[in-house]
C-alpha cells in the first residue's frame, strides 16, 4: 500500500542522491561500523584558524568517573567572560564525534563571541543508557563549576544539540531541573530524537526514504535501550517525550522538517511545554528532510533555517 507523505523541497530533493552515499536511508545494526567511518567529522583545524577560533582540549570525569574528552572553542586571544554553549553532537546515539555538525554552529563563536564546549560522549550500543546523556550532564556540571577558569558567564550557559544530540539535551534539561543542577538559560533542540515508541504518524510516513527512517530510529533506540525500547521501563531522561511534566524548563527552540519522522514528536514536545506554561519557539520547515541544514547547507531552506536559529540564540545569549 502506498504511503501519502509531504513532498521534499525541490532543491533539497536534488541533493538526496548525494546524501545517500554518506547516510543511507535505512541504518541497521550491521551498518554501525560503516556509519562511524562515513559520519566522522572532517578536520576543522584549518577552518578554525581561518575564522580566528582557538581550541583547548580537556579530559574530565564522565559518567561513573570515567575519563571523557571535551573541547573548548573560543575567539582567539579573547580573555573576557563570554556566554557558553554546551554542544551535543548528532549521530543516532551510535556514531559521530564531538565535532560532528559543529561547523554549522561556528558562527556562534566568531560571530557572537560565544565559548562552545563540545562533548565526546560515549556511544551505544557499547555504552547504553545512561552513558551518553550522563557523560554530557557531567560536562555541563564541569562547565558550571569552572566558569572562571574557562572565561564563561555562569548566567549564560545554553544547551544545544541536533537529532540524537537534541534528545540528549532535552534529557539533560529535565535532569538538571529535577536534580537541582546547573541552570541553563536555554535549550536548542534541532530535529530532536525524543521518543523511543515510534507511534507518530510521521514515523510511519518515512520508511526507507530520506535521511533517518523508521528502521534507523528503531536501530538507534535499541542500541541505547536494548529490550526496554518501547516498553514501560524507559526513563524520561533517555526519552524526553515520556516526561509527565515539562514545567520549569529553560526556554526552548525547536526546529524540524515537515518531511521527516521527528516532525510530530517535536511539535508535540513544544505543545506540551506551552501547556505547562513554558517558553518554546517552534519552526517546522516545509519540504525539509532530517538534518537538511547539515547535509544540504547551500540550499535556500537551510540558509533560512540557520538564520532563524542564530537569531534565537543571539536573543537568548546576548540580550
Amino acid at each position: 500500500m502506498s504511503v501519502t507523505r509531504p513532498q521534499y523541497d525541490a532543491e533539497l530533493k536534488a541533493g538526496l542522491a548525494v546524501v545517500g552515499g554518506v547516510f543511507p536511508p535505512t541504518i541497521t545494526p550491521d551498518l554501525i561500523g560503516f556509519m562511524r567511518r562515513s559520519y566522522a567529522s572532517p578536520p576543522l583545524e584549518a577552518v578554525m584558524r581561518e575564522r580566528g577560533i582557538a581550541r583547548q582540549d580537556h579530559v574530565i570525569a564522565g559518567h561513573g568517573g570515567d575519563p571523557i574528552e571535551v573541547s573548548v572553542l573560543r575567539p582567539a586571544g579573547d580573555a573576557d567572560r563570554r556566554p557558553c554553549v554546551v554542544y551535543v553532537h548528532s549521530g543516532g546515539l551510535m556514531f559521530g564525534d564531538r565535532f560532528s555538525g559543529a561547523d554549522t554552529v561556528l558562527d556562534w563563536v566568531d560571530g557572537m563571541g560565544v565559548v562552545l564546549v563540545t562533548v565526546e560522549y560515549r556511544l551505544a550500543p557499547e555504552f547504553p543508557d545512561p552513558y551518553p546523556r550522563e557523560d554530557c550532564y557531567r560536562a555541563l556540571e564541569w562547565v558550571a563549576a569552572n566558569t572562571v577558569q574557562l572565561g564563561i558567564r555562569r548566567d549564560r550557559i545554553l544547551l544545544a544539540g541536533a537529532s540524537s544530540g537534541g534528545g540528549i539535551v532535552a534529557g539533560m534539561a529535565l535532569a538538571a531541573r529535577d536534580r537541582g543542577g546547573p541552570v541553563a538559560c536555554g535549550q536548542v533542540l534541532d530535529y530532536p530524537m525524543l521518543d523511543d515508541r515510534g507511534l507518530t504518524a510521521s514515523t510511519g510516513q518515512f520508511d526507507g526514504v530520506g535521511v533517518w527512517d523508521r528502521i534507523s530510529n528503531e536501530t538507534g533506540w535499541t542500541a541505547l535501550l536494548g529490550e526496554r525500547r518501547g516498553g514501560p521501563d524507559v526513563s524520561p531522561y533517555a526519552a524526553p517525550a515520556r516526561a509527565h511534566d515539562l514545567a520549569g524548563l529553560p526556554p526552548a527552540f525547536l526546529d524540524v522538517g515537515a518531511a521527516e519522522i521527528f516532525r510530530d514528536e517535536a511539535i508535540a514536545y513544544a505543545d506540551r511545554i506551552w501547556t505547562a506554561g513554558g517558553d518554546a519557539e517552534l519552526h517546522v520547515w516545509s519540504g525539509g528532510f532530517h538534518a537538511f541544514d547539515i547535509f544540504a547547507p547551500h540550499t535556500v531552506l537551510s540558509r533560512g533555517m540557520v538564520r532563524t536559529r542564530n537569531a534565537w540564540v543571539e536573543k537568548i545569549l546576548l540580550d
